[in-house]
């Protein structure tokens, strides 16, 4: 019995550490190709009980939104996806309160990546 509880928590964690690894490479696969579309401003929140938010936004020379990536979840199966409505619009007229009002963590992450550190 007890042998067959390590079994499974031994192939839970090998799961685990294999769907952590697809979606790592899923994340910096989507983070590449929003890299070479201009600047780019990431932040992230979250905590240890609650779902971690990265948000990451592309801008163009003219500090318009060109392209996004959100992904947020508690477990290995969060995906990244784009974020269409804040395409287009300008750096100084994003507000993450209006644009996300009931989501904290997305609105933290927003803050932080309107925030960048070069540029």
């Amino acid at each position: 019995m007890v042998s067959a509880l390590i079994t499974v928590a031994a192939i839970a964690w090998l799961c685990q550490m294999a769907l952590g690894g697809w979606q790592i490479r899923q994340f910096n696969k989507a983070f590449d190709i929003l890299c070479q579309r201009g600047r780019v401003g990431v932040g992230r929140s979250g905590g240890r009980f609650k779902p971690r938010v990265v948000l990451a936004v592309a801008f163009d020379k003219q500090d318009r939104v060109i392209d996004t990536l959100l992904m947020r979840g508690v477990t290995v199966f969060a995906r990244p996806t784009k974020i269409d409505r804040l395409i287009g619009v300008k750096r100084d007229e994003l507000e993450p309160d209006v644009i996300f009002p009931h989501d904290q963590g997305c609105q933290n992450a927003l803050s932080l990546a309107l925030k960048m550190k070069h540029g």
